[in-house]
């Protein structure tokens, strides 16, 4: 009997635990497995993605939340929700918007001019037009102090204070100083930043100028990232120095070793010796992800290999999904195995074989999501 009992609790945590997509098909909303098939079938006028196990949808103009098998975890009582993380959710009731728990209780936090949301184990507190950090507990982590802070990512936020930019973790410590007119992500202890007309890189809380310089942009996955001096953009690693000198019109980030670069108005990839690897023949090209596919543009969009053999037709149109501002590193094209494109006016996922999942389209398909 024990063993049958950790069978199905087992069996429970991977059903929970699996990713499922926001379909709209016939008008109303449901959710599909990575296979393909319905997990919830299409029966919400209105509902969002999972998060943490949860999606808001609305019923008789309330919203509530479903678990993985459609069923309501928290009853439709709310004029709207949002997503949850950290184990708490924003919604709003009577015109107010307060923080609730995956219970649905309500949670008493400090004051707040602004109900903002949690995100990697933070939330925002807003009181005197200054800006702090609480916790899921709703302990006080940082007091209001800054003009801004920028969301989190990977742990660590810009915040602005007297009109100037540094970088802070989640305790709330200083590890940039305020001392920036421009500043750009912490990545391995490192960052962009501009001071007056001055651009250069902040390591260990030390500014270097990187002359000539007149933008750099934010690092990506590799240690190497771009900047534009004159009306030409090349690369730079992590301490300034041009490891492809700047030669082109347009570029984004490395990834697999690889990244996209326009002269004139076609793109292609280079390696990072500078060499082409795919020569510059497409109207837009997107950075390789995971999968070792990247997206590129003829008329449409399809997708090439590293070696620059173009495996899935350009037949689709592609985006990063509705949901993109919740996955900062999300990028176009295929996420976890799977693609989200539009063929015609409808959406659905392909494989890196170019199969459609499942073989349906829908009206509307956002990013697979726990």
């Amino acid at each position: 009997m024990k063993k049958v009992a950790l069978l199905l609790l087992l069996l429970v945590q991977l059903v929970s635990a699996q990713e499922l997509a926001l379909v709209r098909q016939d008008g109303k909303f449901g959710y599909i497995t990575k296979t393909g098939d319905f997990a919830i079938q299409p029966k919400f006028k209105v509902a969002k993605n999972f998060s943490e196990g949860l999606a808001a949808a609305e019923e008789n103009g309330k919203w509530g939340f479903i678990g993985p098998k459609g069923e309501w975890v928290i009853q439709p009582s709310f004029s709207d929700a949002k997503y949850f993380n950290s184990g708490i959710c924003v919604v709003e009731k009577d015109k107010q918007w307060f923080y609730i728990n995956k219970k649905g209780e309500t949670l008493k936090m400090p004051a707040s001019e602004k109900v903002f949301d949690f995100e990697e184990g933070v939330a925002f507190l807003k009181q005197n037009e200054k800006i702090g950090l609480i916790n899921p507990k709703g302990d006080i982590l940082l007091q209001p102090t800054y003009q801004v802070i920028k969301s989190f990512d990977e742990g660590f936020a810009r915040v602005k204070l007297n009109d100037k930019w540094g970088i802070i973790d989640k305790t709330g410590k200083l590890v940039v100083n305020t001392e920036y007119d421009e500043i750009g992500n912490f990545f391995k202890n490192t960052t962009w930043a501009r001071k007056g007309e001055v651009f250069g890189l902040v390591s260990a809380n030390k500014f270097t100028a990187i002359e000539g310089v007149n933008k750099i942009w934010d690092f990506h996955t590799q240690d190497n990232t771009y900047a534009k001096k004159g009306d030409k953009i090349g690369f730079i690693d992590m301490k300034g120095n041009w490891i492809i000198e700047p030669k082109f019109d347009k570029v984004k980030a490395f990834s697999k070793n690889l990244a996209p670069v326009s002269e004139g108005k076609k793109w292609g990839y280079i390696n990072l010796k500078g060499e082409y690897v795919v020569q510059p023949t497409y109207l837009d090209a997107e950075i390789f992800s995971p999968d070792g596919l990247a997206p590129v543009k003829e008329k449409e969009w399809g997708f090439i290999n590293a070696s620059g053999k173009l495996v899935i037709p350009a037949n689709y149109q592609i985006t990063a999904g509705g949901l993109a501002a919740l996955f900062k590193k999300s990028d176009k094209g295929f996420i976890n195995g799977l693609a989200r494109v539009k063929s015609g006016k409808q959406w659905g996922f392909i494989k890196p074989d170019g199969s459609v999942l499942g073989g349906k389209w829908f009206e509307n398909a956002e990013l697979f999501q726990k």
